[in-house]
């Protein structure tokens, strides 16, 4: 598959790896931070409805949570990114076929779409 703007591989191959590094890295953090969260409230009995640091624990928590999920969707995307590259589907949409505006991979490397398919809202 061509594309109408040229895709440096190696460069977009070495962004990718790098952004993968990172996002591990923050994973890792992450596992630690809630680890750290969790372990914390197992030493003292903790009454979420009665507790005044209760709540502000399950909120902590809960962030770290959904820092975490956010981090893990993120490598996926990285993962499936760096698996078109392979492919030679990199930088084409999956939506409409459309080659990807070289922008917009360059802000999100990831990206599985352009930026028309991307605001595109179900009807």
């Amino acid at each position: 598959m061509s594309f109408p703007s040229p895709i440096d591989h190696g460069s977009v191959r070495a962004r990718l790896s790098a952004q993968r590094a990172d996002t591990r890295a923050r994973i890792e953090a992450l596992e630690r931070d809630f680890e750290a969260i969790v372990e914390a409230n197992a030493l003292v009995a903790v009454d979420d409805e009665h507790d005044p640091d209760g709540s502000s624990t399950a909120f902590e928590r809960a962030h770290v949570a959904s820092l975490l999920t956010q981090a893990r969707d993120h490598l996926l995307g990285l993962d499936q990114a760096l698996e078109r590259l392979e492919h030679g589907d990199y930088g084409r949409c999956e939506v409409c076929g459309r080659a990807i505006p070289v922008e917009r991979l360059e802000v999100r490397p990831a990206a599985r779409t352009c930026v028309d398919c991307a605001g595109a809202r179900p009807r």
